[in-house]
């Protein structure tokens, strides 16, 4: 019965001790609900020390134990008990609450690396379409110069024309 108390003991100890470096932010709550646990350890160590020394008192006639000794170290063995259940569902509480942490940090990182993702997407999209109209604004700038050479000409062409018939104009006169 003693060293199941103590293997429960230090198992309560060891997890509560080894699984503290994980999360290097805990929130208050986590927090306060360690130091919760810590208290209950540290009075569960106490209970376990008045159980200890009732073991060792006996009032009996000759030296024995009487049946109000072992009741009385009987009544701390069950508070002790009492206090491990009480010590087993906050630790199962903070257990949750840091599964909890996990999950939500998880779907944070999820969800920024999907916004992420949006934006290179957006990026992506916007970089096509400028590449569309750079090509637009080129294919508008060449058929502006040609426009501008078809209009040069056609001015040349007019001017030329003027410029011919005026000559033939005053030939004929001449």
């Amino acid at each position: 019965m003693k060293k199941l108390v103590l293997f429960i003991f230090f198992s309560i100890a060891s997890v509560t001790a080894f699984g503290q470096s994980p999360v290097n932010s805990d929130s208050v709550a986590y927090q306060l609900q360690r130091q919760k646990i810590n208290r209950m350890l540290t009075a569960r160590k106490q209970k376990f020390g008045q159980y200890q020394q009732s073991l060792s008192q006996h009032t009996g006639i000759f030296g024995f134990q009487t049946k109000d000794d072992i009741r009385r170290s009987a009544g701390i063995l069950m508070d002790i008990a009492k206090t491990d259940d009480a010590i087993f569902k906050e630790l199962k509480i903070l257990l949750e609450y840091r599964d909890f942490q996990q999950k939500q940090i998880q779907s944070h990182s999820r969800e920024a690396e999907s916004a992420g993702d949006a934006y290179l997407k957006v990026i992506s999209h916007l970089q096509q379409q400028n590449a569309k109209l750079k090509q637009q604004a080129k294919e508008a700038d060449g058929h502006f110069g040609m426009r501008q050479n078809i209009y040069l000409v056609v001015i040349v062409f007019m001017g030329a024309s003027i410029l011919f018939m005026l000559l033939k104009k005053n030939r004929v006169k001449a």
